[in-house]
């Protein structure tokens, strides 16, 4: 199993660079942390993870501030569920700010 995700700025119709992305269980135990890079992605931010409950959370504060922008969120912690280990997840976030929303990506 991996994982990858994916920020979009849908303010500004682009991907989001520089968005601190950290990985945890539920339980608060901190497993990764990255950066998208300059087409937004972290093309793998995990390549183990077993059937389970996790968090990833986005700093989009530190994002709002280096773009200009005034952000509603501070972060947006998204939770899954990993049923099948030996499938990849792709958990991508697009943004703006005063909304977002995420899916289940391919």
């Amino acid at each position: 199993m991996s994982l990858s995700t994916h920020v979009l700025d849908a303010a500004h119709g682009r991907p989001a660079p520089g968005v601190s992305v950290r990985l945890t269980t539920m339980g608060g135990d901190h497993l990764v942390t990255a950066v998208t890079d300059d087409d937004g992605r972290i093309r793998e931010l995990a390549a183990e993870l077993a059937a389970g409950n996790y968090r990833i959370t986005f700093d989009t504060a530190a994002y709002f501030a280096a773009t200009g922008q005034q952000g509603f969120y501070p972060e947006v912690a998204v939770t899954f569920t990993v049923t099948d280990a030996g499938q990849h997840h792709h958990v991508p976030l697009l943004l703006s700010p005063f909304a977002y929303s995420t899916y289940r990506g391919s």
